[in-house]
């Protein structure tokens, strides 16, 4: 019996549906189709206007009308009586108007780093000279500290030291002559092993003003594929570029390009005399799609060509998360595509941005072949500092290809470790090649390397027979007593042919305690960078001494000071 009631009840519900459709069909110009969300938010409606060709979405806060309520109840009813259970009402989740703001990581952590090998001390008798590319990347840095801020330890390959000490900038003396960039050096007692030397050279861009910077040609290649949909992507990323238009000259222009499934250019090369037209294309871009990065690429620098300004600042801004999975995916062919691009004397800058799908590996090798500078940009501070405080060093290349060259002592120096850099190692013949692709300088950039210095007789790295073949006599430079000289190679902006620059370096036999902020700051920075890895090179530092390190040679910097913060906190994961 009871079966026979509910299907009668079935029935009669289902009959008076059809005629409640029935009677809502009716009108000739506009339709207006309503979708009960009641399972997802209980009493309001989604409505779509279609009205002749214009089609318009809208979501409203409004009562479900009397009819569709009694339709909802009846439903209702029926699904009680056959469960034989009262039903549980859904509970309201209003969606926020931006979803993807608060979105800020993928589901599934894919994050990619090359593998790093460190530099290993080498013996000066097996080979005197140290070849390297000079780098003014800062990615790393930024992109420690945000693992650091969600209580995690990065990846070891995620820390790269050079960047990490050259995040900061260092008070180095300007140029004082027409060279791009000053050298200083310094030499002291090495913190975390007082048996050995610690060598710094440091590098200054000479200060371009405001007024003296030239016209921009700037081009905006954006990344709006669906992996861009977090609120640490895509919406950071268009705040990020705004800074950087509302602090651009009326004479300086921006196109943007943008890649998803395709490449297409939302803008043309438009003058910052009509900035609101480039915030309003930056306003309007939606995450969504694959991501084909070649085809992107190729369109910005074609885009970029057809606008060049003769001894201007020509440039591709590169912002995405990596995540390239259409087109040209395969890092190999994707950097050497770049490296072709690179020859029209159009620069590069690459901004990386987001988690958990993050290819970081790609991006870095980018900005290495694409006459480039690569940033992390985790956080609206670190976008300021990079696109309005030090725009001039992320915009205006003052030097490029260029290169460093040690040559050591063997009678004043065993062995020696340049720290960091592992990425930059070149051929000791491609020093004096100027084929050879190097890094890039910008205008107030300061540069740092250092080395870990064995003193000669104090080597006991390695075990190696004695060389049979090869002459032991000292020349009459090497009785000189220099530690070493110090070679840079560079290029001007659009030259092709390098200049030299020689420096003789000696050691005066400084104590930690007599060498400047500077020197012992940046120690510092390379000696978290090490725990952060592990580092067997480590030696006897520990997170307290780079605290001790760090607090008397912070200063009033504020990035400094955040960066004391930053170790407190590894020290605590560590622990």
């Amino acid at each position: 019996m009871k079966n026979i009631i509910i299907s009668i009840l079935t029935f009669l519900l289902l009959l008076g549906c059809d005629n409640a459709t029935s009677k809502g069909n009716a009108n000739n110009d506009t339709r207006s189709i309503k979708k009960n969300e009641a399972t997802k938010n209980p009493g309001k409606v989604k409505e779509i206007v279609v009205k002749r060709d214009a089609i318009q979405e809208e979501s409203e806060q409004r009562p479900v009308r009397a009819k569709v309520k009694k339709i909802a109840g009846k439903r209702k009813l029926m699904q009680n009586l056959a469960a034989a259970k009262p039903a549980q009402p859904p509970v309201a989740q209003p969606a926020p108007a931006d979803p993807s703001m608060n979105k800020q990581q993928p589901e599934h952590n894919t994050e990619d780093y090359n593998h790093i090998v460190e530099n290993p001390f080498i013996k000066v008798s097996d080979d005197p000279l140290s070849t390297f590319s000079i780098d003014v990347d800062t990615a790393s840095y930024a992109n420690v500290r945000r693992f650091l801020n969600r209580n995690s330890m990065p990846p070891k390959d995620a820390v790269r030291l050079e960047e990490m000490i050259n995040y900061f900038s260092y008070d180095y003396p300007a140029p004082n002559d027409d060279t791009p960039f000053s050298v200083s050096t310094e030499i002291s007692s090495c913190p975390w092993n007082a048996k050995n030397r610690l060598a710094r050279i440091g590098l200054k861009g000479k200060e371009i003003s405001r007024d003296d910077k030239k016209f921009s040609n700037l081009v905006f290649l954006l990344d709006v594929s669906g992996s861009m949909n977090y609120g640490n992507k895509l919406p950071l990323l268009k705040k990020a570029l705004k800074m950087l238009v509302e602090n651009l000259g009326e004479n300086d222009r921006v196109a943007i390009v943008v890649y998803a499934g395709a490449a297409g250019l939302v803008l043309p090369s438009t003058p910052c005399d009509n900035k609101q037209a480039i915030i309003e294309s930056l306003d309007k871009l939606r995450a969504g799609g694959s991501t084909n990065g070649g085809q992107g690429i190729k369109l910005a620098y074609d885009v970029a060509i057809q606008n060049y300004i003769e001894g201007g600042i020509n440039r591709v801004l590169l912002a995405t998360d990596g995540d390239f999975n259409v087109g040209i995916t395969d890092q190999g062919s994707l950097v050497r595509f770049i490296q072709e691009k690179a020859k029209s004397n159009v620069f590069l800058t690459v901004l990386g941005f987001g988690m958990g799908n993050y290819n970081d590996a790609l991006l870095e090798q980018i900005a290495n072949k694409g006459n480039g500078n690569y940033y992390y940009i985790d956080n609206v501070k670190e976008a300021r500092k990079v696109l309005v405080e030090q725009v001039g060093g992320t915009l205006v290349t003052i030097a490029k290809d260029v290169k460093i060259q040690i040559e050591f002592n063997p009678l004043v120096v065993g062995s020696y470790r340049l720290i960091g850099y592992e990425n930059r190692i070149l051929r000791h013949q491609d020093f004096n090649d100027d084929t050879k692709d190097a890094g890039e300088i910008g205008a107030g950039h300061t540069v740092t390397a250092l080395y870990e210095i064995v003193p000669k007789g104090k080597d006991s790295q390695g075990n190696v027979d004695d060389l049979k073949y090869q002459s032991k006599q000292p020349t009459q430079a090497a009785q000189s007593n220099e530690m070493m000289t110090v070679k840079l190679r560079y290029k001007q902006p659009e030259g092709d042919k390098s200049k030299l620059l020689t420096f003789p370096i000696t050691d005066k036999g400084a104590k930690l305690k007599d060498a400047s902020q500077d020197f012992v700051f940046s120690s510092a920075v390379a000696s978290f960078g090490m725990l952060l890895r592990d580092s067997k090179y480590k030696g006897n530092m520990n997170y307290d001494f780079v605290l001790e390190l760090a607090a008397e040679s912070k200063g009033k910097d504020s990035y400094r000071e955040e960066f004391v913060e930053l170790v407190k906190k590894a020290q605590a994961l560590n622990k």
